[in-house]
């Protein structure tokens, strides 16, 4: 099978078929997880899989070769099975919009009574 050209993650696109080490293809490629400005690489996620639903998380480690056309793991199909469901990002802040206001408004009110009252 032609995958075309070993590629960086970095024009990795969305699409792209994932294939087993031992030739099947478990899915395509959703995301693309990486820190670009640090030039790191963390995995994929990949979706219309047929090995359940949901989204699939493939480790950075995982990955043996990125193409043009392809992305080939070092995992056998078997194995591809049990891999994992991402998890939540972490640095995702999630607050409430009515909470956010009060918040800028109390913020704005504080500064005001400093400025007036000669506390700045």
């Amino acid at each position: 099978m032609d995958l075309g050209a070993a590629v960086s993650y970095e024009v990795l696109a969305a699409g792209t078929p994932v294939f087993s080490s031992d030739g099947e293809q478990i899915g395509k490629v959703t995301h693309v997880l990486a820190a670009e400005d640090e030039d790191i690489f963390e995995g994929i996620v990949i979706g219309e899989h047929a090995f359940g639903e949901g989204h699939r998380f493939v480790d950075a480690e995982q990955v043996e070769r990125i193409y043009e056309r392809g992305v080939e793991l070092n995992l056998e199909a078997a194995a591809c099975t049990s891999l994992p469901k991402p998890t939540k990002n972490p640095a995702v802040m999630h607050a409430d919009p009515a909470a956010t206001q009060a918040e800028l408004h109390q913020g704005r009110l504080h500064r005001a009574w400093n400025l007036i009252s000669g506390n700045y």
